[in-house]
């Protein structure tokens, strides 16, 4: 990848209200994209984080947050009286982490719609990277979704890098999977680093394994793909081949929230450095076995930098 530039991560910042176990939330900050814009900014890469917020408390917060980690906040643009999503955090009675959204009104589903959008057009144009989420493409209305595809065509033809992270949400879809595919097909078109999870892609698409997912984004241009498949081997496939790369060690979660977030921030670091894929998937498996060590998706932030 060029050196010249940052790394624009689009996507959506929600404050997050997690329940303990004495039945009390605190309070934090959320969304996949975001996360990821985190842990990439911790390993020292520069990072812009490109979404809408208002003009409260909770939004100044997140921003506040975004200032605190190193991000550039130049492309949070800022929508008086709206305010940010909601998301909760509980755990079921199995045991299983469970999210809850009220988003509905998020400025961040504006982004593109806002009177400054073209700004963030223009950014884009002169990362080095960008990247983005299937979660990013289901806030956005067929405008929005129009103009945010305009402006990675345009990216892409100046040479600019595009990862994406398929990360399907049937609920942020509101289970019209003939538009969810239609939308992903357009993003994928555009796509040159795809970091798709496999259970995720076997529920959209019906891919019966990994290598499937990977024949299936191969069919549209896609240079260098790396599956996700939780404790199993990440799948690389790049043009000189396909590589299954072990977790190192399988340990047990205490949250997997943000594993897949922590893993795209990683495997996006090593390659930004230079390192090969397979290397790539290694840093990628390291930074998730971090994150889910800890609960919550954002991990306490340590002096050093993040590898």
């Amino acid at each position: 990848m060029s050196a010249d530039g940052q790394v624009i991560c689009v996507g959506e910042a929600l404050i997050e209200f997690s329940r303990g176990k004495d039945g009390r939330f605190s309070l934090s900050c959320g969304g996949d994209v975001f996360n990821t814009s985190v842990y990439l900014a911790r390993t020292g890469k520069p990072v812009a984080f490109a979404t809408a917020l208002g003009d409260d408390p909770f939004s100044e917060g997140l921003v506040a947050l975004a200032a605190a980690e190193g991000i550039s906040r130049d492309l949070i643009l800022r929508a008086p009286g709206r305010l940010p999503g909601i998301s909760t955090a509980d755990v079921s009675p199995a045991g299983e982490r469970r999210h809850f959204y009220w988003r509905e009104g998020a400025p961040a589903r504006d982004l593109f719609e806002l009177p400054e959008w073209s700004r963030v057009a223009e950014a884009l144009v002169g990362a080095r990277l960008i990247y983005f989420s299937g979660i990013t493409l289901s806030l956005y209305s067929n405008v929005g979704l129009g103009r945010f595809l305009a402006a990675l065509e345009m990216a892409r033809q100046k040479g600019v890098k595009v990862a994406f992270d398929c990360n399907f949400r049937p609920r942020g879809w509101k289970g019209d999977l003939a538009r969810t595919r239609l939308v992903f097909m357009e993003a994928l078109k555009r796509v040159d680093v795809a970091l798709p999870t496999y259970d995720d892609e076997a529920v959209l698409w019906g891919d019966p394994s990994p290598e499937a997912t990977v024949e299936r984004m191969r069919a549209f241009g896609i240079a260098e793909i790396a599956v996700k498949n939780g404790p199993n081997s990440a799948l690389i496939a790049t043009a000189e081949g396909s590589e299954h790369v072990p977790v190192p060690e399988v340990i047990e979660p205490l949250d997997t929230t943000a594993a897949g977030d922590a893993f795209n921030a990683g495997y996006l670091a090593a390659r930004l450095a230079n390192e090969r894929p397979p290397a790539a998937a290694a840093a990628g498996h390291r930074m998730a076995a971090q994150v889910i060590s800890h609960v919550g998706g954002l991990m306490p932030r340590i002096g050093a930098a993040m590898h």
